[in-house]
């Protein structure tokens, strides 16, 4: 691998800009700083007149996931590639076990999965059923294969939906490991209720999704997360935090001192659920997912979690299926597999709502794509900052480039865009990924393989090595 000199353009990290060039070797950044000398044999970027900025980093994708009967478009490869084409090169993904699929099998199967991807990528896993093997299996994922975050699904009863003793158990584990539990709030028992009431009432086409998912189903099961991970002195992560009610528990529990951090997705902060009364369908299936898109004004309040530092990442939450999937659901929208894209767009579109919009610095805008990820779980300044010793995971950006977000020019194999026809100004010229540009000026060069598996380290454990060596190996009781 070449060298590379990053030349003249403004270097954006999280905390502040300035003017420097970035050299890239063996895959790291080796020097940041003012008129480096270039070594021989390097190849030179001149990123004049544009910001450089630490790589994306989507910590909410699901690639090549079965669901619902079908599976996603996107696999490992196209999901990746196309991230990279966005200017983002590390995918935080989900490994979602089948009820009593033992944590470590499903595991390793999305592993060898991965082994396709072109960025790089890691991995949360989704605690879905409990008994002392899944105690054991937490341990081993920490331990031995780098996994410091724990998924737990409220939401979809009859299939991975969690119960309130799978919650309690596993984040007592998780506090043992120094690992982060996360949740996706939103009340399955009330969902499932709902959606078999709005069918009764003979609402069955998209428009149903919303109204059976509202805003208090979703703040209920937040706070009740919230609650528990206090009783139990563990932080949590919220994700897809979709309604100003869980932005507003986050950030009363953050005003009382509970280590909570919260996700939003890039869709949430633009759109609303005018998008289900569309008169097509395929136009309202195609933005069927959840959380649902929220009446307007609920954006609003995201926008300000995010400036006050209530709400802290960005993700897309990237689950693509077709038409042809989508139509599953045409008599009854309980069945349209959920899911939008959005991996791709994710970088440009928070940059013109963000930035353009006044309601984010150029520091605050790198904080909420990539460095604050980094920093949550635990891969920073590996990741997420421009500095020495870094991986060279870089995006460079021209903040006058405009272009028409379109699914005909995305790279994505869905067929659909949530973002169709909307103008954005900003946008990457280059992606470098690891020292290689891997996208320049429309010119993708993804490299099925190349992506790496991202080992994330845990957390300051609480106790003396010994003490945490027996945490990692004895079980835990099980509640009966």
């Amino acid at each position: 691998m070449k060298p590379l000199l990053i030349r003249g353009g403004t270097v954006v990290n999280a905390d502040r800009e300035f003017r420097a060039d970035v050299l890239c070797e063996g895959g790291r950044i080796s020097a940041v700083g003012a008129s480096l000398n270039a070594p021989a044999g390097v190849e030179v970027l001149d990123a004049g007149g544009r910001y450089v900025m630490p790589g994306g980093i989507d910590p909410h994708t699901h690639m090549q996931l079965p669901f619902m009967g079908t599976v996603t478009r996107d696999d490992f490869y196209s999901g990746t590639a196309a991230a990279l084409a966005g200017g983002t090169t590390t995918i935080i993904d989900f490994v979602i076990p089948d009820p009593k699929e033992p944590l470590i099998d499903a595991y390793r199967k999305w592993r060898g999965w991965a082994e396709k991807a072109a960025g790089d990528y890691s991995f949360h896993v989704a605690v879905t059923w409990w008994d002392e093997s899944v105690h054991r299996d937490m341990g081993t994922l920490v331990r031995d294969e780098g996994v410091n975050s724990f998924k737990h699904f409220m939401a979809y009863k009859n299939a991975i939906m969690c119960d309130d003793e799978t919650l309690v158990n596993s984040f007592r584990r998780a506090l043992e490991l120094g690992a982060m539990p996360t949740v996706h709030a939103e009340n399955g028992e009330l969902v499932y209720l709902l959606q078999a009431e709005t069918k009764a009432k003979g609402i069955l086409g998209p428009e149903g999704h919303p109204l059976s998912r509202p805003p208090a189903v979703e703040a209920e099961a937040a706070q009740r997360a919230i609650a528990i991970a206090d009783v139990l002195n563990v932080p949590i992560y919220v994700v897809h935090v979709s309604c100003a009610e869980s932005a507003e528990a986050i950030a009363r529990a953050r005003a009382r001192g509970q280590r909570v951090y919260g996700e939003v997705l890039a869709g949430h902060l633009v759109l609303d659920d005018e998008v289900y009364r569309h008169p097509s369908f395929e136009y309202a299936a195609g933005h069927v997912m959840s959380p649902p898109f929220r009446p307007k004004g609920h954006s609003q309040m995201l926008w300000r979690g995010l400036q006050a530092g209530q709400l802290h990442t960005t993700a897309t939450d990237h689950c693509t299926f077709c038409a042809e999937q989508k139509a599953a659901g045409r008599n009854d929208f309980s069945l349209i597999p959920n899911g939008c894209g959005g991996v791709e767009e994710r970088l440009a579109v928070l940059w013109h709502e963000g930035v353009n919009g006044g309601r984010l610095t150029p520091s605050e805008f790198v904080a909420v794509t990539s460095a604050n990820a980094a920093r949550l779980f635990n891969i920073y300044p590996r990741k997420g900052c421009i500095v020495e010793g870094a991986d060279a995971d870089l995006v460079l950006w021209d903040p006058q480039a405009t272009k028409t977000l379109s699914v005909r020019t995305q790279k994505s194999l869905g067929d659909f865009n949530i973002f169709e026809g909307r103008t954005v100004q900003g946008q990457p010229t280059h992606t470098v990924a690891r020292g290689s540009v891997v996208y320049a000026d429309g010119d993708l060069r993804a490299v099925r393989g190349a992506g790496r598996y991202i080992e994330r380290p845990p957390f300051a454990p609480q106790f003396a090595p010994l003490a945490r060596k027996a945490a990692l190996e004895a079980p835990t009781p099980v509640a009966r």
